[in-house]
């Protein structure tokens, strides 16, 4: 029995041993994996912010177009261009940090209003009396 029981011990010491941790080069296997990883994954999420940012333009320029519909069927057709503050009493309200552009409104039957997406990039959108929302500047 003493024989088994020695057996047993060497075989725990043993065990304790080889237990030690993971080796330099699988440290640094796992890290340029994960380094690898987000390489791939940053650009991706990138541009999902930057086509939600796109979107949300596009989503205001089409509320704006509204409330400017809706303008000018309260005060009438001959009424002077509304002020952008005054878009909010008839239901605009921007999501985006861009600034709409409204100087394009000539009448209730001719008007352009246009947005520069705030999505880092150059991205400008209109929107006119008669269609919806395109890339593009109001000219």
């Amino acid at each position: 029995m003493i024989r088994i029981a020695d057996a047993l011990a060497r075989s725990r010491d043993r065990l304790k041993k080889s237990d030690e941790g993971f080796t330099l080069i699988e440290l640094l296997v796992v890290v340029i994996i994960i380094g690898i990883l987000a390489a791939i994954a940053i650009p991706v999420y990138i541009g999902v912010q930057n086509n939600a940012k796109d979107s949300a333009a596009k989503s205001d320029l089409t509320n704006a177009k509204t409330a400017v519909v809706a303008y000018y069927t309260d005060k009438g057709s001959s009424a002077a261009a509304p002020a952008l503050s005054a878009l909010g009493t008839y239901g605009y309200t921007k999501s985006t940090t861009a600034t709409l552009d409204i100087s394009g409104i000539v009448s209730s039957t001719s008007f352009c209003l246009d947005l520069v997406s705030d999505s880092g990039s150059t991205n400008s959108f209109k929107i006119t009396e008669s269609a919806g929302v395109v890339s593009g500047a109001c000219s």
